[in-house]
């Protein structure tokens, strides 16, 4: 279109034809724009699906870092310490930027705006009014957030590739407008006069961007851990004995295997020069003593040729003699049945007898058990041996007598599988169906060492009001009252109370207070 002095020369036909394309401009101008607006929409969609796959897959992994954790705390305990604060780190920053996106819905839209469901797309003011307000500074601090997320996470990344990418990808250095020399601050580029739809796209976008940097970091450091990768660069014998001792007139019981070696193609071993069978080497104990043996693997390679590893190694042969061993630990608990295991090597059970001073100790099959009397007061259990016609004692042991520990109450309530559970309070929590179908209130020691049911003798229960008062009521015996019930209907979700003066009885007549339980609903 014609400009300047030549609007004057312009026929009255020619202005009316140039000002109705300026008017179709606009026409097509507003309709771009609500396009795009329902594109960043779309894009906004994408994101928060993108960001909840991420979310899924950082948790994976963090999960298998505990698992890895789990099977070898040393090692890996200092990687997942900070695998845990990275997870907590990135948590807090999301949290904070979904704290953000409710607040410009709120600004568009009214008090229900919703980030996801924003209704005034093209609100200009909402994001500037949230993030650029010069008395909360909410944009600045967000700004700062980033940076030491940014900087903290990088560090964890070795990589020098990947921890580059990390630190251009949570940027936030702010460049300069088009057709401005100066530099405005990164949140007045991200949020000043931008739509709200458009502000809220970037936050989920800047959320992706953390989640993609907490999985970098996150791979990085079990890769660090380095404890499920096994390098091998040569080949060598190993025997593994069952035990290097032996009783005389037993047998001597070692497996003879090649280190790395390939499940299709097994290793021909030979010992003290004879061949023995898939690799179970058996040696009489014929006589007291240690006793050497040697012998070689042939493996064939892939060439076709054999390769020959020769290995030698020895056992020792001694005189019969009792094992006794506690099945739960080197203690005996008073008032109940301890179990015991007693043999001896190379003499069949019905040769082996046992005594128990300070308590009883009674045998059941090819187990005993042992029911101690004074606590604080040692019991020895002595081993006796039939041996070669003639009784010998080969053995004994000395064990502390202890009361028995205090139980932890549970309620026995269902799972929604109907299965059968203990619940034993918080950060579990249940639902209010659940709750108000138990009955009961339940203690036990069930800590894979010791599984002791306990009797409930009575117990009490503290509610709270709208107040935050206090509301004490009593069972009934080991059942909740009629009133403990009633305080069940009245509960809301989300509340809790608390389960005290619990009042048990054990297998040894001991009855004692037990551990408050706190009770958490959904």
């Amino acid at each position: 279109m014609a400009s300047g002095n030549n609007v004057t020369r312009m026929s009255p036909r020619q202005r009316m034809i140039n000002l109705m394309y300026i008017v179709l401009t606009a026409m097509l101008a507003l309709n771009v724009s609500s396009d795009v607006l329902n594109g960043f929409n779309q894009v906004h969609d994408g994101l928060v699906r993108t960001n909840d796959n991420m979310a899924t897959k950082n948790e994976i992994q963090y999960l298998y870092l505990k698992e890895l954790y789990e099977k070898n705390p040393t090692k890996v305990g200092p990687w997942l310490e900070k695998g845990t604060l990275l997870k907590n780190y990135s948590n807090t920053l999301l949290a904070e930027i979904d704290s953000l996106k409710i607040a410009i819905a709120k600004q568009a839209d009214g008090k229900n705006g919703d980030p996801s469901n924003l209704v005034n797309l093209d609100d200009l003011e909402a994001a500037s009014v949230t993030l650029l307000n010069p008395a909360t500074m909410r944009g600045k601090l967000l700004k700062e957030h980033i940076e030491s997320y940014r900087n903290n996470t990088a560090a964890l990344i070795t990589d020098s590739v990947k921890r580059k990418a990390v630190m251009e990808m949570l940027s936030t250095q702010a460049s300069a407008r088009n057709g401005d020399e100066s530099t405005v601050t990164w949140e007045e580029q991200m949020f000043d006069n931008m739509p709200a739809i458009a502000a809220i796209t970037q936050l989920s976008k800047i959320q992706s961007d953390i989640r993609e940097a907490e999985s970098e970091a996150l791979s990085n450091l079990i890769t660090n851990v380095d404890i499920g990768d096994v390098r091998v660069n040569e080949l060598n014998p190993y025997v593994i004995p069952n035990s290097n001792m032996v009783m005389r007139g037993g047998k001597y019981t070692a497996q003879v295997v090649l280190a790395a070696i390939d499940t299709t193609q097994r290793p021909a071993v030979f010992v003290n020069g004879s061949k023995i069978e898939n690799g179970l080497l058996q040696l009489a104990a014929t006589s007291v003593g240690n006793h050497e043996y040697s012998g070689y693997i042939e493996v064939a390679r892939g060439d076709g040729t054999i390769d020959r590893r020769p290995f030698n190694s020895s056992y020792t042969v001694m005189e019969p003699m009792a094992t006794i061993s506690p099945t739960l630990m080197n203690v005996l608990y008073a008032g109940i049945e301890n179990p015991i295991s007693i043999s001896v090597p190379g003499v069949a059970m019905n040769g082996v007898e046992a005594t128990m001073t300070n308590g009883q100790l009674i045998r059941k099959g090819d187990t005993w058990v042992a029911r101690p009397d004074k606590i604080g007061t040692d019991a020895e259990i002595a081993v006796f041996a039939s041996i070669e016609g003639s009784k010998q004692q080969v053995g004994s042991m000395t064990f502390r007598v202890r009361r028995l520990p205090d139980p932890s109450p549970y309620i026995p309530l269902k799972d929604a599988q109907g299965n059968p559970m203990n619940y034993k309070g918080v950060p579990q929590k249940i639902s209010k169906a659940q709750l108000m179908a138990v009955e009961s209130l339940g203690a036990a020691i069930d800590d894979d060492l010791l599984n002791v049911t306990y009797t409930v003798e009575s117990f009490s229960t503290v509610f709270f009001d709208s107040m935050n008062n206090a509301i004490p009521e009593v069972s009934d015996g080991n059942k909740f009252s009629s009133r403990q019930k009633e305080q069940f209907r009245r509960m809301k979700p989300g509340s809790r109370f608390f389960i005290s003066n619990v009042k048990a009885k054990g297998p040894d007549g001991v009855s004692r207070i037990i551990s408050p339980l706190e009770v958490a609903l959904n």
